[in-house]
């Protein structure tokens, strides 16, 4: 009976939500094979807390974009509600299943435990599963040797071209049909939310806006937490879902280098985009910086988890201006630039002397953006636990005066401070009690009183950390991370 059945190509979409440059979709249509595309809202990562609605809508909206520029052709994205074997089981009722396309996917444990289960049950089924390089990231090296070369010769390749046989992608009748089959899933999303929309046609655009003239301010905006709001490029989250693909952004920057007389700014910017494929080939080789420091001899450092200091933290409460505007902007926008991420997590691992473990959720949920191979890395780093980097504390006042000298951002996100004096704006505690009084304004009620003594926990964090560095375990760590992290050639 199976032979009577019609042979199927399935691509596995996962943080590749585009049609163009994207290799496992180019690789399975150059079969000249009936094609599907598919995505599994899976149900191991809906219920993991690392991820929040937001992702999930982001993901909807770009699906229904990839529906729009599928709709010419008569086909569509098969977005199901399950678990992938689960699909594939059900699918294989109706076709004779033997390749399925998708990216190598650097993910959190929980994909990667999928990912084991999955390549067995493949096995089991002789299916071969086509495992492509994403963004140039590379899987099995034991260290950097080549990776230089390897990457830039991926970024050096054009952009691949999404070019379907007539008829090769399923219709749309054909889909409908498998839909009576599987729980498909709802890409319904709230009209009102202020988040960055979903799809490669808003992130083109991003980019497009980027690259026509809001760079050139990108290396003096970059730092200021309002500013950067519209000075950075804002295509994070479309990378991070795969609307775009690191190797045509970089491109088509590097075209536009040739004629800009804002060279600097757009070398800073394609510096940027190497850095990422940089940080996520690091997580893809030390797997356990999800819930552990890359650097061993930091593993002896205990913190106690205060539950007072995380709500204080999570909700903008901590009585420090800065820390509580981004913390707030974040809650509700899912952006904040990059400094000002480094900020609140120094303000939390080092002021708090909180965990870094204990941010990454709350981060991740609230990151539009969240890319495991960029969060995971940089907690570590911002919190001081690598031994590599420089230990940066941020002062959050110190940032405050020079990024928002105004105090425009503070203003818009911590509104009950918007009519002191600015130099109370941002540090409200340095108001007498008759100052208060005067424009009927009362720190503890109104505004909560600072949550530490910012010098005091400086110094207890930075004396800790430093003498941790010195230690025989965190010094061999060190040194092995850079043998098997520093790039060559």
């Amino acid at each position: 009976m199976s032979k009577n059945k019609p042979q199927l190509h399935i691509v596995w979409l996962k943080r590749d939500l585009r049609l163009e440059d994207n290799e496992a979709i180019v690789n399975a249509l150059a079969t000249g094979e009936r094609t599907l595309l598919l995505y599994a809202f899976e149900t191991i990562l809906l219920e993991d807390n690392h991820y929040s609605e937001r992702h999930w809508n982001f993901i909807r909206e770009s699906i229904k974009d990839l529906n729009k520029q599928l709709k010419p052709l008569n086909s569509k994205i098969l977005a199901v509600e399950a678990d992938i074997i689960s699909i594939i089981n059900q699918l294989m009722s109706k076709y004779m299943i033997r390749d399925i396309y998708s990216h190598q996917e650097t993910g959190i444990l929980v994909t990667y435990n999928r990912d084991k289960s999955f390549k067995r049950y493949c096995k089991n089924n002789l299916i071969i599963w086509h495992e492509n390089i994403h963004n140039g990231v590379q899987r099995g090296l034991k260290n950097r040797a080549l990776w230089a070369q390897h990457c830039n010769a991926y970024f050096e390749i054009d952009p691949l071209v999404f070019s379907p046989s007539e008829n090769q992608l399923l219709n749309n009748q054909e889909i409908e049909e498998l839909e009576v089959l599987l729980p498909v899933a709802s890409l319904d999303t709230p009209k009102d939310a202020i988040f960055q929309k979903g799809g490669r046609s808003i992130g083109i655009k991003y980019l497009d806006s980027f690259l026509t003239k809001r760079y050139v301010n990108y290396m003096y905006h970059i730092s200021k937490p309002e500013l950067a709001r519209k000075g950075c490029s804002r295509i994070s989250p479309y990378i991070a879902w795969g609307n775009l693909s690191i190797r045509e952004v970089y491109r088509k920057a590097y075209v536009l280098k040739k004629t800009s007389s804002s060279k600097k700014p757009l070398e800073a910017f394609m510096s940027r985009l190497r850095w990422q494929a940089h940080f996520i080939q690091k997580f893809e080789m030390e797997h356990t910086m999800e819930t552990e420091s890359v650097n061993k001899g930091f593993h002896k450092l205990k913190k106690d988890v205060s539950g007072h200091y995380q709500i204080a933290w999570e909700t903008g409460q901590t009585g420090f201006p800065l820390v509580d505007a981004c913390m707030r902007c974040l809650n509700e926008t899912g952006y904040l630039n990059f400094r000002m991420r480094a900020l609140v997590v120094s303000f939390l691992t080092h002021n708090l002397w909180q965990p870094w473990q204990a941010a990454s959720k709350h981060l991740s949920k609230m990151f539009l953006d969240f890319e495991p191979g960029i969060h995971f890395p940089q907690l570590q780093m911002q919190a001081g636990e690598t031994g590599t980097n420089m230990l940066r504390i941020y002062n959050p006042i110190k940032n405050s005066l020079e990024h928002d000298p105004d105090a425009t951002f503070i203003k818009k996100w911590v509104p009950e401070l918007k009519d002191l004096d600015l130099p109370f704006i941002h540090e409200p505690y340095l108001m007498t009690e008759m100052e208060q009084q005067f424009i009927n304004f009362h720190l503890g009620k109104d505004y909560p009183y600072p949550i530490v003594d910012m010098e005091v926990t400086r110094k207890k964090a930075s004396d800790t950390l430093w003498n941790l560095r010195k230690n025989k375990k965190a010094r061999e760590e060190s040194q092995r991370i850079l043998k098997k992290h520093t790039l060559k050639g």
